[in-house]
């Protein structure tokens, strides 16, 4: 084994600590206080170097929000108006459109990345751990209790094969495994029995959503191309994000609501 690979090697085979994200999200949160104390208090030479290295970063972030922002953009009016229309004395100026400038493509991806969607459940009741997750005893005396058994709803990809007893922490039932979901679609006012590609965001937590876990208020993304959704662009759309509006556990399966 080459040097160094133990660290990723003892994760792949144990997993991370379940507060592991939580941990990272908190540590990064107080990055921030502990860069503007730091700020406050340096002096000298290091504050100089300090001083120029974060002007550089506002710089830089300033540029690339000025690069996504909306904007006024003037443009030559293709179509002039008809004759008769106008005014005499307003015949030699041009005709100007205004237009709102940013594409469709940035906002969309601007939505992914912030994980926000106008969704027709904007708040769900957080699910406890305790809820979510059984505790399961092992080792030859049963004085283990490492593992947990998944009590949701979950949704594994097709070629999903098990961890090893040894390894696998989280256990997911296959009695409460889910591939397919009943999506209706808001505008056209009907359900379709789609396949399911993935567990986009679960709103308990990242861990959840790595896990595949689909409870109430869950965004799943849908295989949707035998519905025949083209792009303005005219390619065929094939994946689109559906929340969940049921407890799948309870009800024995999905129903979601099309993200149009």
């Amino acid at each position: 084994m080459p040097q160094g690979e133990h660290i990723e090697l003892h994760r792949k085979r144990h997993g991370q600590k379940f507060d592991h994200h939580e941990r990272k999200r908190k540590k990064e949160a107080r990055e921030v206080h502990k860069r503007s104390q730091f700020a406050q208090t340096v002096r000298g030479l290091k504050s100089k170097i300090y001083t120029k290295k974060r002007h550089a970063e506002k710089a830089s972030m300033k540029k690339t929000i000025a690069m996504h922002q909306e904007r006024d953009n003037k443009h030559k009016a293709e179509d002039g108006a008809k004759a008769g229309a106008v005014p005499a004395y307003l015949l030699d100026r041009e005709q100007v459109e205004r237009a709102k400038v940013l594409s469709n493509t940035v906002k969309q991806k601007r939505k992914e990345k912030a994980g926000k969607w106008e969704v027709p459940l904007p708040k769900v009741r957080p699910v406890a751990e305790d809820e979510m997750f059984r505790v399961l005893k092992s080792g030859k005396r049963k004085k283990k209790s490492w593992k947990r058994m998944v009590t949701k709803v979950t949704f594994v990809g097709q070629g999903f094969t098990r961890k090893p007893p040894k390894y696998e922490r989280f256990i997911r039932p296959s009695g409460l495994r889910m591939n397919k979901a009943h999506v209706t679609h808001p505008e056209l006012k009907t359900t379709f029995n789609l396949e399911i590609i993935g567990v986009k965001k679960n709103p308990n937590g990242q861990s959840y959503t790595s896990l595949g876990v689909i409870t109430k208020g869950t965004v799943i993304e849908v295989n949707v191309s035998e519905l025949g959704l083209v792009t303005p662009g005219g390619k065929v759309v094939w994946g689109k994000y559906a929340q969940v509006t049921n407890n799948p556990e309870n009800d024995g399966c999905i129903n979601a609501v099309l993200l149009v």
